[in-house]
């Protein structure tokens, strides 16, 4: 073949290469867009709001230990959960008393963008973990929505959610999926729940961890994060687990506090240690016991 009719139909087919990339990049960023805005139809309840000493201090409970300061700060005005420097920023929006964000919410209002990851308006709210809240009770529904009524006004804005070129193609192609596409949102409410050593205590504290660590709970790369942070840890007994590491209830417990191995090595500062170094000892206990229980599953199966 001569060289001219070589480059010539190698530059043709990169031509047309790069323009199938193109269309795709652009659908795939058409979708995004769709999905962001689409109206996801569900009838929710309003669940009771508790006003007793004990119940609200459940609710402060549950939002400094469920990974809630995390995005919305001990305070809940708000606070930057990811700024990759390449046009992935996020941060949480103040939701404390005043703030324009959740001023005229209902009580339905919170179950829905709480336990759904669906905004008052219908649409979702993309990066809301609410996989990891869809099984609340309805008592700690409760108690969590009348703990954050009740806190103090805070500086803060509303919610930043700025999604760079990659991360908004991924989630038009479906590789990325927001909480309201994961759930099944016919599941009911799990029964009330006391804090105690028990296996289902601990099954119902570790759904937390889901939107890390997996469904099945062996990690892996975690969606739509910036490339430096490391894959989320095999939580059950399968290949690659990190749990042989913990001899002992206690010694996951100093880890889940200190943010240290027993070795002394430390972990991912990307684990939401804010919120883990707040849970009770009943239910870190109940959590390592849920997770010896755990069918073996290969690291990164998510």
């Amino acid at each position: 073949m001569p060289q001219r009719t070589w480059l010539r139909r190698s530059l043709l087919t990169l031509l047309g290469l790069t323009a199938a990339l193109a269309a795709t990049v652009g659908l795939a960023l058409a979708r995004a867009d769709y999905k962001l805005q689409r109206q996801v139809d569900l009838q929710v309840a309003a669940v009771p709001l508790p006003d007793d000493a004990a119940a609200l201090e459940r609710g402060r409970y549950l939002y400094l230990s469920r990974g809630c300061v995390d995005c919305h700060d001990r305070a809940g005005g708000g606070r930057v959960l990811i700024d990759d420097g390449k046009g992935l920023l996020v941060r949480g929006p103040n939701i404390a008393q005043g703030s324009l964000t959740v001023a005229n919410y209902r009580v339905e209002d919170w179950v829905r963008a709480i336990r759904h990851g669906v905004k008052p308006d219908g649409r979702p709210a993309i990066v809301m973990p609410s996989e990891d809240y869809n099984r609340l009770s309805d008592e700690d529904m409760g108690a969590l929505i009348a703990h954050l009524q009740r806190m103090p006004r805070v500086e803060g804005g509303p919610a930043i959610v700025q999604l760079s070129l990659p991360f908004k193609a991924m989630y038009g192609l479906g590789l990325i999926e927001d909480a309201a596409e994961k759930i099944d949102h016919s599941l009911p409410p799990s029964p009330p729940m006391a804090s105690t050593v028990s296996v289902a205590n601990g099954a119902y504290v570790a759904s937390m961890c889901i939107g890390c660590h997996g469904p099945g709970f062996s990690g892996g790369k975690i969606p739509g994060t910036p490339p430096d942070w490391p894959p989320a840890s095999n939580l059950t007994p399968g290949e690659g687990s990190a749990m042989p590491a913990y001899k002992s209830a206690e010694q996951f417990a100093t880890m889940m506090r200190s943010g240290r191995r027993p070795d002394g090595s430390a972990v991912s500062s990307v684990m939401p240690f804010n919120a883990l170094k707040e849970l009770n000892d009943a239910d870190l206990h109940a959590m390592y016991a849920y997770l010896q229980t755990l069918p073996a599953k290969s690291a990164g199966r998510r």
